[in-house]
């Protein structure tokens, strides 16, 4: 049975690493190498997809107890946390049609900065002195990746920090606002609510920044049949990213995940440089490290301040 147990948690790490590199490379390609030029168009496509798919995995197939909002001021917390969701992603798929994933994944890697930042601004709670000295690696990291990036792009590199700074305040938001125990939402039951909201945020913007999308999507559908399956491949990864980041927390603990997300990090930029052949650079490489390893001292850090 520890055999099987085992088995069963590699397969979900597998499905987790390989839905969230996948989806990462594939809005890479999609919005910067085919061309498809609408990252709010394809947040939204994303965003429908976990809506329904969301659904389907908890009112039928029961993956998890559905939840119900309690109250409209809930929702309006939700709906909160909604919208900077979605300025997250909006903001993260904008920067891969200017920066290498390599590059967008050394940035990603400072949201720990951005979350002590945000907490200590929002609920004035201090981490102890050594936590805070471990954050110098990590943002010097990305100051010496950024001085050896050969395609650094500054549009690119503001969107990338500012995805990395809102998904902070998402997870900082979260606690603050849903930390009541009648308030309280699993993380595929708060996906449940986020994602048609989003849908909701993200239609209008559509409409008014990437006016006649739909329009151009079925043009190019016409010329391109493989655009559609892009699309419904990507929407679905993107889902599954959520599906498989709970189910290995389930299974292991918030802290593996947490170790796993640094190595998903590193994963995916030797997978993205293997597919897109971006140049680097050896001070790059260097700053990426540095960061991940800034990263790592912080996690534990934080592990022994918790004790």
């Amino acid at each position: 049975m520890k055999g099987l147990s085992r088995f069963f948690t590699i397969g979900l790490v597998t499905a987790w690493y390989s839905s969230n590199i996948g989806v990462l490379l594939l809005n890479k390609y999609l919005l910067s190498n085919y061309g498809f030029k609408y990252p709010i168009f394809l947040t939204m496509c994303h965003m429908t997809a976990c809506s329904l798919l969301s659904y389907i995995a908890i009112a039928w197939l029961k993956v998890v107890p559905m939840q119900t909002i309690r109250s409209r001021v809930q929702f309006l917390k939700i709906s909160a946390l909604s919208l900077v969701f979605c300025a997250s992603v909006v903001s993260g798929n904008v920067s891969l049609r200017f920066l290498p994933v390599s590059f967008n994944q050394a940035i990603g890697a400072t949201t720990p900065f951005f979350t002590a930042v945000f907490a200590y601004i929002m609920t004035v709670k201090r981490e102890a002195w050594l936590t805070y000295v471990t954050l110098i690696p990590v943002v010097a990291g990305v100051v010496i990746a950024s001085g050896g990036e050969p395609s650094f792009h500054l549009f690119g590199f503001i969107m990338c920090v500012g995805a990395t700074a809102a998904r902070a305040l998402k997870s900082v938001l979260q606690g603050i606002l849903l930390s009541s125990e009648g308030e309280k939402l699993n993380s595929m039951n708060l996906l449940l609510y986020m994602a048609p909201t989003a849908v909701v945020f993200l239609l209008p913007a559509t409409i008014l920044m990437e006016r006649n999308v739909v329009g151009i999507t079925l043009a190019l559908a016409r010329d391109d049949i493989k655009i559609v399956w892009y699309l419904l491949f990507n929407s679905t990864l993107a889902y599954f990213v959520n599906l498989t980041n709970f189910l290995v927390t389930k299974h292991t603990s918030a802290l593996t995940l947490q170790v796993l997300g640094n190595a998903k990090g590193a994963v995916a930029v030797v997978v993205s440089i293997l597919i897109f052949r971006n140049p680097v650079s050896v001070t790059g490489m260097f700053g990426y490290t540095l960061t991940v390893i800034g990263v790592i001292l912080y996690s534990e850090a934080k592990k022994r301040s918790s004790k």
